[in-house]
């Protein structure tokens, strides 16, 4: 994994923005808008813990951090990605970008139990991640699911971040970024496709343990858990 050499700064107050240095063909598609992490002023309930004000973490590849999706700035660069073959295997997103803006809205438009973001690494934007509450999610009802469990979805955007080990990397920090600033989830969970190995292989390497095999509607799938208890061991 090469991402661009650029910086993130932050500041502390509630007026705090991202500033990002990002590689060409980025900027084109998001120009030079800030990533804003300021927290939203609406009337939802903050079921993720002010998850806009998580702020950056370190990590071995540099500062990363999890910045709420905008689809105004936003959109153009998730779409790409999405309509990635090996991206849309498992996503199933490819298409107009109209078909990306209806999966985000979706989740922006609702009750604040799914966030998506940008997973920004060294100031460029190369992940998209969804950040959830797994126990108020559908997927409750398919595992012994606990109260604030936090769940995770990934995708790494550029090809020349994959297969290096990157994505073990940022999945240990993101969940370690839910198990600092959550203080009520007692672990993190994905689900996966069982036909994805990779995806598997790096969550059981960023210190996930495998569970079980769930049926679900869309997918058979194994659920991992990365559990506060053990999160210094794993």
């Amino acid at each position: 994994m090469q991402p661009a050499d650029s910086t993130a700064r932050t500041t502390s107050s509630t007026d705090d923005t991202l500033d990002l240095r990002l590689a060409d063909d980025r900027a084109d598609r998001l120009g030079a808008e800030r990533l804003a992490v300021r927290p939203v002023d609406d009337a939802r309930p903050d079921l993720l813990d002010h998850l806009a004000g998580w702020g950056p973490t370190d990590t071995p590849v540099g500062a990363f951090q999890l910045v709420p999706v905008k689809v105004s700035r936003d959109l153009p660069l998730i779409a790409r990605w999405m309509n990635d073959p090996a991206v849309a295997a498992f996503w199933d997103l490819a298409g107009p970008e109209e078909t990306t803006e209806k999966h985000l809205r979706a989740q922006l438009d609702g009750d604040g139990r799914s966030v998506p973001c940008l997973g920004v690494l060294k100031g460029v934007p190369m992940s998209y991640w969804e950040v959830y509450r797994a126990d108020l999610d559908p997927l409750a009802r398919h595992y012994p699911a606990r109260p604030h469990d936090t769940g995770l979805h990934l995708l790494i955007g550029g090809v020349s971040d994959r297969g290096h080990g990157l994505g073990r990397t940022l999945l240990r920090a993101a969940a370690d970024l839910a198990l600092d600033h959550r203080p009520a989830c007692a672990r993190v969970i994905a689900e996966p496709d069982l036909r994805n190995t990779p995806s598997i292989v790096a969550f059981l390497s960023a210190g996930f343990r495998f569970s079980a095999e769930l049926d679900l509607p869309d997918k058979r799938a194994a659920l991992m858990l990365r559990d506060r208890a053990l999160r210094h061991l794993m």
